[in-house]
C-alpha cells in the first residue's frame, strides 16, 4: 500500500468552467471561480491510496482480491484474464471540505463544490499516470462500488478493509450510509484492459453530467445477464 499525500495541483479557471457547462453567466462564474481558487491555493492538499493486490480466486459473481471478496459479475468478468489489481481511494483532501463558505449564497456553494471536484479529477489523473509509469501499464479502466447495481455502494466497507485506517493515511472515513467524507473522494479498483470500459456504457441513464461514455446495449447483454 501507498499513500500519495503531495499530490501538485494548479488550479485550471477554464477546466472548470467546462466541468461546471458555464455557458449562460459565464463571466459572473468565472470571477467566482477565480475568487474560489484563490481561497483554495493555499490550503488543497488532494490525496491518494492505493495498493498493488493480486486476486485469489474468482467464481461466477464474486472475486476474492487479498483475502477480501467482492461481489460483482462485471468485476469478474472485467478481471477474468488478468492478475492483479490496483484498489484505491482518492480525494480532494479534508483541507478543502473544511473552507466555510456561507450556505446562503448558492452561486458560490456551486462553484466550491466545483473547485473540489476539480481536485479530486486532478488527483485521478495523478494516480492513473503514476500507476502506468511505476508498474509499466498499457490501458487501464477502472470501476467503483456504487456506480452500477452490479457492484453494489455497501462494499465501499469491503474495499475499504484492504487499506486499514483510511481516515488516518489520508483523512477519508465511511459514513453509515457507506458514503465517503470529504464527499469529493472516489474510490474504486484500476485494472488492466486491452478495451476500454467505462460504467457509465451500463447505465441506461440520460441526462447524467458525470457520464464519460455512451450506453452500450450491446455492451450490457455482455456484462448483465438478463441486464
Amino acid at each position: 500500500m501507498e499513500a500519495l499525500n503531495n499530490i501538485p495541483i494548479d488550479f485550471d479557471t477554464e477546466r472548470i468552467l467546462k466541468m461546471m457547462r458555464a455557458r449562460s453567466g459565464a463571466e459572473r462564474f468565472r470571477k467566482i471561480v477565480d475568487e474560489l481558487i484563490e481561497i483554495a491555493k493555499p490550503v488543497a492538499r488532494p490525496k491518494a491510496i492505493y495498493g498493488m493486490c493480486f486476486i485469489d480466486s474468482r467464481d461466477s459473481d464474486t472475486v476474492t482480491i487479498q483475502g477480501v471478496k467482492f461481489t460483482s459479475h462485471v468485476m469478474r468478468i472485467n478481471t477474468e484474464k488478468i492478475e492483479r489489481v490496483f484498489p484505491f481511494i482518492v480525494t480532494c483532501g479534508a483541507e478543502l471540505e473544511k473552507v466555510s463558505i456561507p450556505g446562503d449564497d448558492a452561486l458560490r456553494v456551486f462553484c466550491w463544490d466545483a473547485v473540489k471536484t476539480y481536485a479530486v479529477y486532478v488527483a485521478s489523473r495523478y494516480l492513473s499516470d503514476y500507476l502506468k509509469r511505476r508498474y509499466a501499464l498499457g490501458e487501464m479502466s477502472s470501476m467503483s462500488p456504487g456506480s452500477l447495481s452490479s457492484w453494489p455502494i455497501q462494499q465501499q466497507k469491503e474495499l475499504f478493509s484492504i487499506f486499514g485506517d483510511v481516515e488516518k493515511l489520508i483523512g477519508v472515513r465511511l459514513t453509515e450510509d457507506f458514503l465517503m467524507y470529504p464527499i469529493k473522494s472516489v474510490s474504486g479498483i484500476y485494472f488492466s484492459t486491452d478495451v476500454k470500459f467505462e460504467s457509465c456504457q451500463l447505465c441506461p441513464r440520460e441526462r447524467c453530467t458525470g457520464r464519460r461514455a455512451p450506453y452500450d446495449p450491446e455492451l450490457v447483454k455482455k456484462y448483465i445477464p438478463n441486464g
